[in-house]
């Protein structure tokens, strides 16, 4: 029997998986953290931008909107950080990954949701309101094919092709 040469099992212990897994996914953390940072800065300062006032009910809707994703994308992705000091030798790296994972996922789409809504504000403060919408639908779509459809559609072709979908790949 030959092995799958893409999921070929690597030659690790429980703990050493755990350990490599940890670094991967803060790893990861670290990029996305960074542009949530940059994102969320500047969301901070709008309100004190000059021609602020000329938005309208619409657009600052869509500020608190991208405002309270990218504050929320911020708390997901720093999270398993500040859990991982707090149980520190505590064996419980398993449920740590587990969280963070989840909260990865849940930090992404809050991130999406303040990168479409900022987007949106600039365009339909710039333009016509039709460019908005067209810019929010691209956003929006970009996001989540790239981030969410494309990955959950490959996690479903390999769970049905294993059999397993332990979530041991990876990725």
């Amino acid at each position: 029997m030959s092995v799958d040469p893409v999921h070929k099992p690597r030659n690790e212990t429980e703990h050493e998986r755990l350990d490599r897994q940890l670094i991967e996914m803060l790893q990861g953390f670290r990029v996305a953290v960074t542009g949530v940072q940059v994102l969320f800065a500047f969301l901070l300062t709008v309100p004190f931008a000059a021609r602020f006032d000329k938005v309208d009910d619409t657009g600052e809707i869509l500020f608190y909107i991208a405002l309270f994703g990218a504050a929320a994308a911020s708390i997901c992705f720093s999270t398993p950080v500040f859990q991982h000091r707090i149980l520190f030798r505590l064996n419980k790296k398993a449920v740590l990954i587990r969280r963070a994972n989840r909260l990865g996922i849940c930090g992404g789409v809050a991130l999406a949701v303040s990168i479409s809504a900022a987007t949106t504000l600039i365009v339909q403060t710039l333009t016509a309101d039709w460019w908005a919408i067209v810019t929010a639908a691209v956003v929006v779509a970009v996001c989540a094919w790239l981030w969410f459809v494309q990955p959950f559609r490959d996690r479903i072709k390999v769970t049905r092709t294993n059999g397993d979908g332990d979530g041991d790949d990876d990725g």
